[in-house]
């Protein structure tokens, strides 16, 4: 049987127009650091184009090797900023640093990703496999919705939920933001993007 996490895990389920607070269990993702526009920077493309193809690597690998079959999960992004700001009022993705992400089953160890690593190294298409690494996020308590619509509509949530709900509720913000594409932009229409918005967070003292 093919496993599918996104049906598995509830926290990559949202609702659109409510704050959730949730707790995110530890798992492991493929990531590839980066900085700057995601619209116009060659060093974001150059990330999409390796860590897709690594992670089709794994699953056919998975399935083939261990015959343990499941869907490949979808791109995720942890975003910051020196200011914060860049990403509810002025919007200066030249400012943005992002971690590209798609997180992997827990079975799939160090070993089995070099050995991707190395067979889609053959075909020569992967620009970026060195900075490509294997790591567990432990987000723990977040906050997160759903937004539905274009990416650059995200900022009044953003807003709302950095200087509203979250200081409303007595937490604060300790991780980096955190975005979920549950849609592929190169199938779905701008108003109809899902994106999952996740915010790690922890009591405020005093």
């Amino acid at each position: 049987m093919k496993v599918d996490f996104r049906k598995e895990i509830e926290t990559y389920s949202a609702r659109k127009g409510r704050f959730s607070l949730v707790t995110v269990p530890a798992m492991q993702f493929l990531m590839i650091d980066g900085h700057g526009d995601p619209n116009t920077a060659q060093e974001y493309r150059d990330a999409l184009e390796t860590i897709y193809p690594v992670a089709y690597a794994l699953k056919f690998a998975s399935k083939r090797e261990l015959d343990r079959d499941y869907a490949v999960m979808p791109l995720e992004a942890l975003w910051s900023a020196e200011d914060m700001d860049s990403f509810t009022t002025a919007r200066d993705k030249s400012q943005w640093n992002w971690t590209l992400m798609i997180m992997t089953p827990d079975w799939i160890t160090g070993a089995h990703v070099e050995s991707a690593r190395e067979s889609v190294a053959l075909k020569g298409t992967a620009p970026v496999l060195g900075a490509l690494r294997l790591e567990t996020l432990d987000e723990g308590l977040c906050v997160q919705t759903l937004h539905v619509g274009p990416y650059d509509d995200e900022a009044p949530v953003l807003d709302e939920l950095h200087h509203g709900f979250i200081p409303d509720s007595g937490l604060r913000m300790t991780g980096r933001h955190h975005e979920i594409y549950l849609s592929d932009p190169r199938r779905a229409a701008p108003e109809k993007l899902r994106t999952i918005l996740r915010q790690p967070v922890t009591a405020s003292k005093g």
